[in-house]
């Protein structure tokens, strides 16, 4: 568990002190080249507390990020305050990041709800001159110093892919994220055009549910009374969509495992245990892993650079991404994220394997 912020302090100082050096070449390595842009914090070493913003908790997914994000701060040496939960309110989190500011954090890790609207609190963090590093979900406009994400393009493409060879022809299913969400259009827009593109044999019905639980399962139950000759369903959200679309099959006699007759081919995305189980049981048959772990690390990391005045280009990194501009201008350090089917649903170098 993190110790208190004073000795968390004095301990990334004493780092500082005896590892400048190695951090500095750490750093270098990271993308390539790294720029010092003299903005630097308050003390001039870039140490102090720095604010946690959730987008929701109803989630697995957000769950886990949320239990390692005390954890890589203090593998990073970033005092992290206790993260917030705007629970799913955009309106929320701009007041949840004028809560922080007003603290005096000197830094921000934030999950943005809406690509949009999230500008507002940007807006208010450049203003006080704080640094803020986004996490899953890149922001339309405004002021950040990374985005940590993965490709979601890749998202669509993968559950595309692996439904269109495994489903010949007939109904597919997507059921969409919000779509005020860069994550959401990503997905939706790349799953759209793959399928109309290489499998053209296969019908695209879509389910706009907002990442809400109770709407994939209302909207998927009237979708499938009208349709009971669905093939495929992508899952643009485990955490959320995963146990009401397995209810609503199971409740209308339509959850075949893998290999039985009649069995609905389903890609997710997440990468959460409990969709590894359901890929076990033959329930679904793939997903895609979003890095929780890894969002909480490099959010971490990226804070505390951008708190001691570094900023970086465009290029691979040492950790298996590469950092791209995206048309805003915003860099976003895109982070592998892998399919997983039962060929490797048992690999222990999945976070999902990793927790509880």
């Amino acid at each position: 568990m993190p110790g208190t912020p004073a000795r968390k302090q004095n301990r990334s100082r004493t780092a500082r002190a005896v590892g400048a050096v190695a951090g500095a070449t750490l750093l270098l390595a990271a993308c390539g080249s790294t720029k010092d842009t003299g903005a630097a914090g308050a003390d001039g070493g870039g140490s102090g507390r720095v604010g946690v913003i959730l987008p929701l908790l109803t989630s697995p997914f957000w769950q886990s990020y949320n239990d390692y994000v005390p954890k890589m701060a203090e593998s990073e040496g970033v005092d992290a305050l206790k993260t917030v939960n705007s629970n799913s309110d955009p309106s929320q989190q701009i007041t949840d990041i004028n809560n922080q500011l007003n603290q005096g954090v000197k830094g921000l890790v934030v999950a943005p709800l809406d690509s949009a609207a999230i500008e507002a609190g940007l807006d208010q963090a450049e203003r006080k001159g704080v640094p803020v590093v986004a996490v899953d979900v890149a922001p339309d406009r405004g002021k950040v110093a990374m985005v940590v994400r993965a490709d979601n393009v890749a998202y669509g493409e993968k559950a595309c892919d692996y439904l269109g060879k495994n489903v010949t022809s007939g109904k597919v299913v997507q059921i969409m994220g919000d779509l005020a969400s860069v994550n959401g259009r990503d997905r939706s827009e790349a799953f759209r055009a793959c399928v109309k593109k290489n499998f053209p044999k296969l019908k695209v019905l879509e389910i706009p549910a907002k990442w809400e639980s109770d709407t994939a399962a209302s909207k998927l139950d009237t979708l499938l009374n009208a349709n009971p000759d669905i093939k495929g369903i992508y899952l643009q959200a485990g955490g959320v969509y995963l146990a009401p679309t397995l209810q609503t099959l199971k409740s209308k006699g339509m959850l075949k495992k893998a290999g039985q007759d009649g069995h609905i081919a389903i890609v997710s995305n997440d990468g959460i245990p409990q969709e590894y189980d359901a890929i076990r049981k033959g329930e679904i048959d793939a997903t895609v892993s979003q890095p929780a772990d890894l969002y909480a690390k490099y959010g971490m990391y990226y804070i505390r650079a951008a708190m001691e005045g570094k900023s970086f280009e465009p290029g691979p990194t040492d950790h298996d991404s590469t950092i791209v501009k995206l048309p805003s201008g915003i860099l976003e350090d895109q982070l592998p994220a892998p399919l997983v089917t039962k060929d490797n649903v048992d690999d222990p170098k999945l976070w999902g394997n990793t927790v509880g």
